[in-house]
């Protein structure tokens, strides 16, 4: 039984799901935004969160981290862009917004982006 596991499985095993967070946090980080569904887009929020906090320390552990976390052009956005321009907020740098559902579905979707 699973008795309040936090892990949220997706339908994959541990090593496509690590995939599957490391390609939507780095297409995040890129772009800015990212639509996709509600129960991804939670589950994307704390490790961007996360990566955020790294980035702003701008060491060598942190890049050497955060380059085993997302793809090198992520990175070096992350260190170059982001971490200096939420260098003075405590927390809270992403903002999560309700959309309409899918049609094709009707999953609920949701779309992640970072506050300004």
């Amino acid at each position: 039984m699973r008795h309040h596991s936090k892990v949220k499985k997706f339908g994959r095993v541990k090593k496509q799901r690590n995939a599957l967070f490391k390609n939507l946090a780095s297409s995040f980080i890129l772009n800015g935004k990212l639509i996709s569904s509600e129960a991804k887009v939670k589950s994307l929020r704390p490790v961007v969160e996360t990566m955020v906090t790294k980035a702003k320390k701008n060491d060598l552990s942190s890049k050497k981290l955060l380059v085993s976390l997302v793809n090198k052009d992520a990175m070096q956005k992350l260190m170059s862009e982001i971490g200096p321009k939420f260098s003075q907020r405590p927390g809270g740098y992403t903002r999560i917004t309700k959309m309409p559902r899918r049609i094709g579905d009707g999953a609920k979707m949701a779309k992640i982006e970072f506050v300004e």
